[in-house]
């Protein structure tokens, strides 16, 4: 095929399948410095999966004369200077043009400003984040749901880090509401990791359950079921997963009380709304912080998951409490991390949680479960 490929080439886009079921659905093209040294990267995107392919100013022309010969009909390149168009027709033919850029162009990509990798790539289509509103069927990201598509990538990384070699996990999702994060991980661990997989939703929404069941029957999810329960009523002994995602206020200590009976393996929570120090913090001695609503507000919060980390600590899970996003995308940005260890109960933990509550004058659900058996 006779196609004059620019030099110089700075960005570009490759689109108009060939074939309804070829491989590839698109690709993007994209110059980056890499060691100082500049590479044209060359994505091609399936619906699941990103391939990433780095050529030379030398080898570019034959990758993309290729790409165009086999796989599609239309690309853009930008140059600094030019926009070029191709089309091909029906019968093969090339067509093209050129097109003065409005301003001159400077889009080469640094390794300090290239844009983030996520687990879950823009342009990738997650069928049931079109569903729930996050996606576009094109694989865009909505705009009003960044913050949500970031959180979710974020949690995505904290559990792939913990479970590289597990094979099969039994997982549930306390108060997993319209379970962005269930499906999610259902799909990447079953989709793309091939892993074996059942996953839980619970939620006391009836209405949010039902639709999240004809979505999962909708793309064949067999093994992910969701239930109308309360969270503090939930029984079972073979969990090896729990996750939280801002369930609120005690419902993340009655998840957490769950793993601790159940010495459920990976603890990922990220808790919200806690409401119930904040209630009854009245002591003089925090005047200083109690007599600003928001101080008040953030200091009941930091103190609750403190304790609720120490007291998994001591109850044999090697324990982080790590932010797992900006604040600015979501003031709700602590996750507490907890693998199961089975190490032995240091007392001067607990010694040093009964210290806390005793002087701030008040009680924590988790402590209250744990220690002193509530009903």
């Amino acid at each position: 095929m006779d196609i004059n490929i620019p030099s110089n080439i700075l960005k570009g886009t490759i689109s108009g399948k060939k074939k309804k079921d070829q491989k590839y659905e698109k690709a993007k093209i994209q110059r980056i410095a890499n060691d100082n040294k500049d590479i044209i990267q060359v994505s091609l995107f399936t619906q699941k999966q990103v391939f990433h392919t780095n050529c030379s100013d030398d080898d570019i022309n034959d990758k993309l004369i290729e790409l165009l010969s086999n796989e599609f009909n239309n690309m853009e390149l930008v140059t600094s200077d030019f926009t070029y168009s191709y089309r091909i027709t029906s019968k093969g033919k090339v067509l093209s043009n050129r097109k003065k850029n409005k301003e001159e162009c400077f889009v080469c990509v640094t390794e300090q400003n290239r844009k983030k990798a996520y687990i879950l790539e823009e342009g990738i289509m997650v069928p049931a984040l079109v569903d729930l509103g996050v996606m576009t069927p094109d694989g865009r990201v909505v705009k009003s749901s960044y913050d949500k598509y970031k959180q979710i990538n974020r949690f995505l990384e904290t559990i792939d880090d913990e479970i590289k070699n597990e094979k099969y996990l039994k997982i549930i999702d306390f108060g997993c509401g319209k379970s962005y994060l269930t499906f999610i991980l259902y799909y990447y661990l079953v989709e793309l990791k091939h892993m074996d997989c059942d996953i839980i939703g619970l939620d006391l929404k009836e209405d949010v359950i039902d639709n999240c069941n004809k979505i999962a029957e909708k793309y064949g999810y067999d093994h992910l079921k969701f239930f109308k329960g309360d969270v503090a009523q939930y029984k079972d002994s073979n969990v090896d997963m729990i996750i939280t995602l801002h369930a609120c206020d005690t419902a993340t200590d009655y998840a957490l009380y769950h793993a601790v009976n159940m010495k459920c393996k990976y603890i990922f929570s990220v808790p919200c709304c806690q409401h119930e120090i904040n209630a009854e913090l009245e002591s003089d001695k925090l005047h200083v912080i109690n007599k600003f609503g928001i101080l008040k507000e953030r200091f009941s919060a930091l103190t609750t998951d403190a304790i609720r980390a120490n007291i998994l600590q001591y109850f044999g899970y090697k324990t982080q409490v790590m932010e797992f996003v900006d604040i600015e995308n979501s003031p709700k940005n602590l996750l507490i991390r907890a693998e199961y260890k089975n190490l032995p109960k240091n007392e001067k933990i607990k010694e040093e949680i009964d210290s806390l509550l005793n002087m701030l004058d008040v009680k924590q659900k988790l402590y209250e479960l744990l220690f002193n058996k509530e009903d």
